[in-house]
């Protein structure tokens, strides 16, 4: 059965990166963009992986410029932005498409796992995806939805991870 394990992105260098690096982890994966009204949750987002990071959690952010043209060009901008205005350390990827023919092969997958509400394309920015530590996706959460909202479901992938 595959995985989000089995999938490989593109960093903000350029080189490939091997989901499988996350093997035995929670994910919440996200496609992001700086100039969006959904950018603050940034913040929330970066107070999850905090709390959460030391049993396990890591957050993959993937900026995407399909909504509105809402992301810098440069990935460098978009990531100095991420850090300076949100404090940001948790991965930023190389931007990407989410949907359409030039989808991410990762986002493809996702929209599969867990469909949208009347569509299994994504609607907006700051979709995100829970993934549990077998590499399966448990939730999607609609854009709207604030990042502290999701705390209760991601201690629940971490049950069983060390959790103290």
């Amino acid at each position: 059965m595959k995985t989000v394990f089995d999938f490989t992105v593109k960093m903000k260098n350029g080189e490939e990166k091997s989901l499988n690096e996350y093997k035995a982890q929670p994910l919440i994966i996200v496609n992001t963009a700086s100039k969006c009204g959904f950018t603050p949750q940034f913040k929330g987002l970066q107070e999850l992986y905090e709390k959460y990071k030391e049993h396990g959690l890591v957050i993959l952010g993937f900026p995407c410029d399909q909504f509105n043209k809402q992301e810098f060009a440069n990935i460098e901008e978009t990531t100095e932005f991420c850090q300076v205005n949100y404090g940001v350390t948790f991965p930023i990827f190389a931007k990407i498409d989410v949907n359409g023919v030039n989808a991410d092969p990762l986002f493809t997958f996702l929209k599969e796992q867990k469909k949208g509400l009347l569509t299994k394309n994504i609607k907006w920015n700051f979709t995100k995806f829970l993934v549990n530590d077998n590499g399966q996706v448990v939730k999607r959460y609609a854009p709207t939805t604030n990042p502290n909202k999701m705390e209760d479901d991601v201690e629940k992938v971490l049950v069983g991870i060390n959790k103290s």
